[in-house]
């Protein structure tokens, strides 16, 4: 406990300052923004005096001397566009072939007015011409350098939440392996003592139909022991025939389901072999039946039909009961996903992991009509005898 309370500590210590150097860095390029805009200012004030001499000196035909001249050819950065008194348009910095439009032209300068106050050029204590000027390319690199901070900070983030996340989903992941391998480990004490009494109630000369469903019973729980071992390592696969697979779990269920429930299974003459592992199928068949029997609250009629088209081989689960709404047909196979008062919201989730990271095959709802009932299909791929 003393442990988690430092990380968590730590963790948050380090988002204060993670926050408070992000805050710095934005606060920091405002101001130098903010600075070169005042230093660009200055510039184009600059270059409005060095105009005015400019006129000065045509007017008074005089030398004019380097200095505005130098001022006037030194700006080719920062684009600008002078309006005289009588109207005529000059720029500067500008592409000559949009300039050409007087309309781009006139947009530009609404633009230019928007970024920065224009500028007075005087002569003779009269307004002689009004500089428009937007800001250098500098400026708008500046600009916009927050915004792509405050992306690679994002994307960073991002990353960051996702491995953190993956890093904790691995860690639950592989404590409820481990869990489930102890409760396999666990049954099997019980089941080794239930299979020794069984075999001495055989000597007992009881019912053997008593003694044939508690063996059924004993070996489900063997199945289910095998279930639980398996979670967490990769299982085997072997050639089965899918058809007798099913037709065992089914049966199973079957017998032990509610007689209010009506069971019907279709299948093809002879057998599909297709790579199963015998146990997590089986498994797969019980979540898909179960929910169905729920699905009908324990009245209705229940239909698994297998099918092959060429090499894919479907199986169908069918129910009549009160259907999923089209937009939960994908949500229903996530993790802790449940409609139930009382449930994990595990059963669907694990079925579409067995079928779709195990088997290489896919699930999905294939119908469902609210009120009338829903098809869950799985589709496998043929195996084919060497």
């Amino acid at each position: 406990m003393i442990f988690t309370d430092y990380r968590n500590t730590v963790r948050w210590i380090m988002i204060v300052a993670s926050f408070a150097i992000v805050s710095l860095i934005l606060w920091k390029t405002f101001e130098f923004f903010q600075y070169f805009k005042v230093e660009e200012r200055n510039k184009m004030k600059q270059w409005s005096f060095a105009q005015t001499d400019l006129l000065k000196s045509t007017d008074l035909e005089s030398n004019i001397g380097d200095l505005p001249l130098y001022i006037l050819e030194s700006n080719v950065t920062t684009p600008m566009i002078i309006v005289h008194k009588n109207g005529n348009i000059d720029y500067k910095n500008i592409d000559d072939t949009k300039a050409k439009d007087s309309t781009y032209l006139n947009n530009l300068i609404l633009k230019f007015k928007e970024e920065n106050k224009p500028i007075e050029i005087l002569y003779k204590n009269d307004v002689f011409a009004t500089l428009y000027y937007g800001n250098s390319e500098l400026l708008n690199k500046l600009k916009y350098y927050p915004l792509a901070l405050l992306l690679i900070i994002f994307l960073f983030s991002a990353v960051i939440f996702f491995f953190y996340k993956s890093n904790k989903n691995a860690i639950q992941n592989k404590l409820w392996s481990g869990m489930a391998k102890e409760t396999a480990h666990q049954i099997g004490t019980p089941l080794s003592s239930l299979i020794g009494w069984t075999e001495i109630l055989k000597s007992e000369n009881l019912n053997p139909d008593y003694i044939l469903e508690i063996e059924k019973d004993i070996d489900r729980l063997q199945t289910i022991t095998e279930r639980f071992s398996k979670i967490g390592s990769v299982p085997t696969l072997e050639m089965l025939d899918i058809i007798k697979e099913t037709i065992d779990s089914y049966d199973y269920l079957k017998s032990r389901s509610s007689k209010l429930v009506e069971f019907e299974i279709i299948t093809p003459e002879g057998d599909i072999p297709v790579n199963l592992n015998k146990q997590l199928y089986s498994w797969v068949i019980e979540n898909l039946v179960k929910n169905a029997i729920d699905a009908m609250k324990g009245r209705g009629k229940l239909t698994i039909e297998i099918s092959q088209l060429e090499d894919d081989v479907k199986v169908s689960v069918s129910d009549t009961g009160k259907g999923i709404p089209k937009k939960l047909f994908k949500k229903i196979f996530d993790p802790g996903f449940t409609t139930k008062k009382r449930g994990w919201g595990l059963g669907l989730s694990l079925t579409k992991r067995i079928i779709e990271d195990f088997h290489f095959g896919k699930i999905k709802v294939l119908q469902s009509e609210i009120g009338k009932g829903t098809t869950i299909q799985i589709a496998l791929k043929r195996a084919y005898y060497a």
